[in-house]
């Protein structure tokens, strides 16, 4: 049977010891090696999440997948090697083995020194975060949480900008220390069950001022991913330094094992916490897709630009898990709550592409003029017809143009908000206004008008490799945006049977 193969392992364990392979293919001499087997690393840990989703009973709430070691990794804390998938996981596994094989064709030729070390960051990296999203043991994923900052600390430390350093260490400070709190909280819990298994945390009863305590511990480490105002400052400068494979990386990645941190641990462990602060949450996301959009227009650099974007629109994410406290609140049942938490979810999975798809955007005219600035531009639709065909569906795929998946998600959760506050609703909206203002700048000087300068008239359009990059993507990003059902359908039973635990808590 298909299901007895251990498809989880293969896909966090194959890309870890594939990475370590690229490292030892040695120097830049065999750069050209290197680069093929990293391809089929990535590609190969690509089809091995395929059946997760083609294999998905999406019948059931229950975790799939599972797989326990017989005996105790670490046997004097009960602590077991065991990984697992729902409704909330495997989606985003898919993101992430997807994403990985556009970074390394990405990074082809862009990428000159070090390349078996650049490669090999993200495989590994990759091995993590897919562990980050199966395990099912507290300890394990904490110790996938924590390893997947050293590959990205190495991503911005070595092939970012001027300011890399700088951008580095307040990047692995800010995460790093927000992650404390939540160590000390998952201490707690397993000397009040006796086991880190998450599952059991998640039959734990809490007071309410253990789960408020908990729940700020947790949001401390999630916040930080998300990132949610005020701990955000790290995302931009991050960006603003990163090579573009890590922006890809950061933006439709490490971003969303925030979001997730919140499903797998806040919601079912602390919710009665989660409801009696669900007006800090909600006021903290709202300013997120408010203030942050502002923020956004006004930004002169490109990659700058994208990042804040990015916080806004991930401000959706959480205002979508958190509104169904308020909806509760007013209508006394949980039944309006799933197509927030839904929206919430599919916004992640669209953010990953769209958000990835404009670092790349940007990357490409990097790479040819070595400048992210606006100014610097202009016209470029004269000289890349089809760089700006596809820069420009990104661009309104981002806006929340109806027909791509950027609309579909935000859609739900401004649907939701209505159900609980008008005014948070009309709040929520204003992206949609920001959101296109700050694009549709962007697009005017960049890609509109006559060609600003020598520099841009001799720019050259797509190559083959970029331009199978961006078609790939911009198929994703309308096809999800016109048939939402596949990523829907997989979450159904596992958002109802969240939301059928929090009910069954004081609320």
């Amino acid at each position: 049977m298909l299901t007895e193969i251990p498809f989880l392992s293969l896909a966090i364990w194959f890309p870890i010891i594939g990475g370590l392979i690229v490292l030892a293919t040695g120097d830049d001499g065999n750069a050209p090696r290197t680069r093929i087997v990293s391809l089929i690393v990535s590609v190969v840990t690509f089809l091995l999440t395929i059946p997760l989703y083609t294999l998905f009973d999406i019948t059931t709430p229950a975790m799939q997948f599972v797989e326990r070691s017989a005996s105790p990794w670490i046997e004097a804390f009960n602590i077991y090697y065991h990984v697992g998938i729902d409704g909330f996981a495997m989606p985003l596994i898919l993101l992430t083995s997807f994403s990985t094989v556009l970074i390394v064709i990405a990074g082809w030729e862009v990428i000159q020194k070090r390349v078996a070390q650049y490669m090999a960051a993200f495989l590994i990296m990759e091995g993590f975060v897919i562990g980050v999203f199966s395990a099912l043991d507290a300890m394990l994923f904490y110790v996938f949480w924590e390893g997947m900052l050293i590959p990205m600390f190495l991503i911005i430390g070595i092939w970012g900008g001027p300011n890399r350093v700088y951008a580095s260490i307040k990047f692995f400070l800010y995460t790093f220390l927000g992650s404390v709190l939540m160590l000390v909280a998952l201490i707690y819990m397993y000397l009040q069950s006796g086991s880190f298994g998450i599952l059991d945390f998640h039959a734990l009863k809490l007071g309410s001022f253990e789960q408020t305590l908990i729940f700020l511990a947790f949001l401390t480490a999630f916040a930080v991913k998300v990132p949610m105002w005020p701990v955000h400052t790290w995302l931009p400068d991050a960006h603003v330094e990163a090579p573009t494979g890590g922006s890809v990386i950061l933006a439709a990645i490490m971003l969303k094992v925030g979001g997730y941190g919140f499903l797998r641990f806040s919601l079912p462990i602390t919710p009665d916490a989660s409801h009696s602060l669900d007006w800090l949450m909600i006021g903290l996301s709202l300013i997120a897709i408010v203030y942050i959009g502002f923020v956004a227009l006004v930004q002169q650099d490109m990659k700058k630009l994208i990042a804040y974007s990015s916080i806004s629109h991930m401000g959706f994410v959480t205002l979508g898990f958190f509104i169904a406290f308020s909806i509760y609140d007013r209508t006394g049942s949980m039944s309006g709550a799933a197509m927030g938490i839904e929206g919430g979810m599919v916004q992640m999975v669209s953010h990953g592409f769209i958000s990835g798809a404009l670092f790349l955007c940007v990357g490409v005219l990097y790479d040819r003029m070595h400048s992210r600035q606006i100014s610097d531009y202009g016209g470029v639709a004269n000289t890349m017809p089809k760089f700006a065909a596809f820069a420009v569906l990104f661009a309104m795929a981002n806006s929340g143009l109806p027909g791509t998946s950027g609309f579909v998600g935000e859609f739900m959760v401004i649907l939701s908000s209505f159900k609980a506050n008008f005014w948070y609703a009309f709040a929520g909206a204003t992206i949609l206004i920001l959101g296109a203002a700050y694009t549709l700048w962007m697009v005017k000087r960049v890609f509109y008008g006559e060609v600003a300068n020598d520099n841009v008239k001799a720019l050259k359009d797509l190559n083959g490799r970029e331009y199978l990059i961006m078609f790939v993507l911009a198929i994703t990003v309308l096809f999800f945006g016109l048939y939402p059902n596949p990523l829907l359908e997989v979450m159904h039973p596992t958002v109802d049977n969240l939301l059928q635990h929090i009910s069954q808590s004081k609320l």
